[in-house]
């Protein structure tokens, strides 16, 4: 369905409206008082999102639930500006969390106005990652429409002051070694072992990973470097214990299956081949890819591009890689990043600003939320991973990847995770219908 919004819901001159989409389902619903589970859209098409959170799917029945995915502005359907969406800064000024979540308050409120029966519908709002941090938003900024939140792996602490910025690489490291402290040792010898190659035997790289496009200079060979950390942060989030394709068709456990090309001890181009082997799982999987793509970190549905440009201006990150062994120094320099940011998008980044716009770490005064996180997955690391209060609660499942909690139901799934979705059921009855039920 399409709900008209304000492309500015904070200023008075940009008169201008869009069309939203939003999906519903009523199949499972009690049209007298049963909840709305709304997931807050992220960074992608609705769609995809709705296809990958099983978890509410799977809940519905159990609650009587009406389901709403509604999509996050300048992704999928709902652009702004449809195809000048991304033109230029002035069409892409209004893709702010703000905004979003604005489109989000207003669609609440138009669902309980003109649904039949949904006035008195109590609405739980659910995301994972950035959808995650919108939905523990959203009870921060709307608790007049939010009774309560689930925020699987939603890395709300991973900003400026208030979470190392090498909690994610550390992370990282941290699965890999759940597929051997070899494969660790390998990859960190790896990276050595690659720029040794420049200048004279760069064609190497590009033959043994079957690079689209040759590794021909020194900045290809950094963009390199960079592409293989992003993959093996990728590869940490999706560690999923059975087959997925959440990113990319992908076997269970792919760390543990990408390890099993670097077992053993390696050096030099038999490193690099073994690297590159597990790379190729990756990335093709199912064989049906030619060559591999180096401008892809294999991110699914996800929007690159605006996020790109969320993270230059709110979404700013720190990261770096200085307390682990497995990867290369990599350093965090607002400066740096800030004058690639405008190099790239036109923009200067606010590197404060989501911390005093939703609180910093002061949320006690919060209520009705629950902070779930896989500790495989590396955003886990700007996450809550203690509960602050007896309503702020956090759910760690040590044997889960990415918001695994939110995927459906799966015989593979490991204890904890079933535990942890129980757990967050409980934690709903009681904030839709008191203790004990």
């Amino acid at each position: 369905m399409y709900m008209t919004q304000n492309v500015d819901h904070f200023g008075f001159d940009n008169t201008q409206t869009y069309q939203q989409r939003y999906l519903v389902s009523n199949q499972f619903w009690n049209d007298d008082g049963g909840p709305i589970f709304f997931y807050t859209g992220n960074e992608g098409d609705i769609a995809w999102f709705c296809n990958n959170t099983g978890f509410m799917w799977d809940t519905a029945p159990e609650f009587k639930a009406l389901l709403v995915f509604a999509e996050h502005r300048y992704y999928g359907e709902s652009l702004p500006y449809g195809k000048d969406s991304y033109a230029n800064n002035t069409m892409l000024n209004y893709l702010t969390a703000e905004q979003a979540m604005a489109d989000f308050a207003e669609l609440i409120k138009f669902i309980k106005q003109t649904v039949p029966g949904a006035a008195k519908s109590q609405v739980i709002t659910m995301g994972g990652s950035y959808g995650g941090m919108l939905s523990a938003w959203m009870r921060l900024k709307y608790p007049n429409l939010v009774l309560g939140s689930l925020a699987a792996s939603a890395p709300i602490w991973q900003f400026e002051g208030l979470a190392p910025c090498g909690s994610f690489y550390e992370v990282v490291q941290r699965t890999f070694q759940t597929g051997s402290q070899q494969c660790v040792d390998n990859i960190a010898y790896s990276w050595g072992a690659m720029t040794s190659l420049w200048p004279v035997e760069l064609d190497f790289l590009t033959k043994t990973f079957d690079f689209c496009k040759p590794i021909e200079s020194k900045d290809d060979l950094s963009n390199l470097l960079d592409w293989l950390a992003g993959v093996y942060g990728n590869m940490a989030m999706v560690d999923y214990p059975y087959p997925a394709s959440f990113l990319e068709p992908l076997p269970a456990w792919p760390v543990k299956e990408f390890c099993k090309h670097l077992s053993e001890p390696l050096k030099d181009k038999a490193l690099i081949a073994a690297v590159a082997e597990g790379v190729k799982m990756y990335f093709n999987y199912t064989g049906q890819a030619s060559c591999i793509n180096m401008s892809e970190e294999a991110t699914g549905n996800l929007g690159d591009q605006g996020w790109g440009y969320q993270a230059c201006t709110e979404m700013v990150m720190p990261m770096c890689s200085n307390n682990t062994n497995m990867f290369y120094n990599i350093d965090w320099d607002f400066s740096s990043y800030a004058a690639t940011c405008k190099y790239e998008h036109g923009v200067m980044p606010r590197e404060n600003w989501i911390s005093l716009n939703y609180w910093g770490k002061d949320i006690k005064a919060a209520s009705n939320i629950i902070f779930s996180n896989g500790l495989l997955d590396p955003w886990s690391g700007g996450g809550v991973l203690e509960s602050l209060s007896p309503s702020l609660v956090a759910i760690q499942i040590p044997s889960g990847a990415h918001h695994l909690d939110l995927r459906g139901k799966n015989p593979g799934d490991p204890a904890d995770v079933i535990a942890a979705r129980q757990q967050e059921k409980n934690i709903m009855k009681n904030w839709l219908y008191g203790p004990g039920r």
